[in-house]
């Protein structure tokens, strides 16, 4: 006769077996939450093995949410491939994508804790863009924020990320049904996720969107060379061109009068900005500003052309302007701040900041500069909550080394260097 099982006791408690016990682990691109060694060690934690290759003993493979497993070719990575070809054969193994491997961990319960957001100015310091670039491609549609804080947008990083490598493959030269192609086998969009290829067609469809070389602009999507309005090809240059591509030229006057009819002088300045005709953006801002003079945006952005042309006491102006048009417009204050300081006016640039800090208290790139500043008056003492509070939200980046570097000279026993 069969013996029923019996119900533990509680003298005789349930053993809680690892969620990961016998289970072999792969990973594959960028992860977004932590590094490959940091995740192979909360593998092992949670009683998995992970290996550095795909094998047949490999029964789950990882894929990083900071971008896809793409190679310069445009191909999944030798890993994806190698764990696609082991399932074909019958194997058991399993393709997650980073978020739902942390939730089988019960790291997170939600797809938005497993993934950082950020603001311009950390994608700036993250990806060696401009911010400018970022709010460029926030306003082709390429990039959404995930939430706003009055005007600040906070991204994903993976939508930020897929972008400029989207745009570096096509720049190589691969083709856009390949990648099309490769991006349909990916673990999210199989799934649904089809912002990816909504990228890739805006992409292809946008010639506006140039990558900068040492030579000027070059459209990633034709491959094409594209000048500035009167600059002149640099000889080696120019012997490397196809004799087609060295003859595209912008004209500035047509072009700014066609935008002009299809939205406003607005429009028109944010184009020649991203085109690097600077003092000709100038222009168009202020056209737009005679007919909308209240418009907090359109002296931001003003505000950034006179800086990038060496005019920072004019910046400062027009910054100080949006703010007077829109009073919580906190990357206007955070500027304000950073010029004042600039300038070595450091007790007015802890005024805008402070401001920025009432406005929204967890911007972190307020937190990083008010301690910076602070330190320059031998505030130390004061900046060193600043410096924690920058390194509570944001740990990657130049800003996070030096704040690292400041707590350990002034605070070497700060929770903050401990990551906690």
């Amino acid at each position: 006769m069969t013996t029923p099982p019996t119900s533990p006791s509680p003298q005789s408690p349930l053993i809680n077996v690892p969620c990961l016990e016998g289970q072999v682990i792969a990973f594959t691109g960028t992860l977004a939450s932590m590094t490959h060694e940091q995740a192979a060690e909360l593998a092992r934690g949670h009683g998995g093995e992970p290996q550095e290759h795909v094998s047949r003993a490999t029964t789950i493979l990882v894929v990083g949410d900071e971008g896809w497993p793409l190679e310069d070719n445009g191909q999944p990575s030798v890993k994806f491939e190698q764990a696609e070809r082991l399932r074909a054969e019958g194997e058991e193994l399993r393709i997650l994508t980073e978020t739902e491997w942390l939730r089988l961990l019960g790291e997170t319960s939600d797809a938005e804790e497993a993934r950082q957001l950020y603001t311009p100015a950390m994608l700036s310091q993250l990806l060696g863009l401009r911010a400018g670039v970022i709010r460029t491609w926030e306003r082709l549609g390429l990039i959404r924020p995930v939430k706003r804080v009055y005007r600040l947008p906070y991204f994903d990083f993976q939508e930020v990320t897929s972008v400029r490598r989207l745009s570096e493959l096509l720049q190589a030269g691969v083709a856009r049904k390949d990648l099309e192609t490769a991006l349909r086998r990916l673990p999210s969009v199989e799934r649904g996720d089809h912002r990816p290829l909504e990228q890739l067609q805006i992409l292809a469809q946008n010639a506006r969107i140039v990558v900068r070389d040492r030579f000027g602009l070059v459209d990633p999507v034709r491959g094409q060379r594209v000048f500035d309005f009167g600059t002149q090809t640099p000889p080696d240059a120019a012997e490397d061109l196809p004799a087609e591509t060295a003859t595209i030229r912008f004209e500035p006057h047509r072009e700014v009068a066609e935008t002009n009819r299809v939205r406003d002088w607005f429009v028109a300045g944010c184009r020649l900005y991203d085109d690097g005709r600077v003092a000709e953006a100038v222009e168009a801002f202020r056209m737009e500003l005679m007919g909308r003079p209240d418009g907090p945006e359109t002296h931001f952005h003003l505000a950034d052309c006179l800086y990038r042309l060496d005019n920072v006491r004019g910046a400062l102006e027009r910054y100080y302007v949006a703010v007077e048009h829109d009073h919580q417009y906190v990357e206007a204050w955070t500027q304000i701040g950073c010029l004042h300081r600039e300038l070595n006016e450091l007790q007015q640039a802890l005024v805008a900041f402070e401001i920025a800090l009432d406005v929204h208290a967890e911007y972190p790139d307020v937190h990083f500069h008010k301690a910076e500043t602070l330190a320059d008056l031998g505030l130390t003492d004061e900046a060193i909550p600043h410096w924690e509070s920058y390194l509570g939200f944001h740990t990657r980046g130049p800003s996070a080394d030096i704040a690292r570097q400041r707590l350990a000279v002034h605070a070497p026993d700060s929770s903050a260097l401990r990551g906690g």
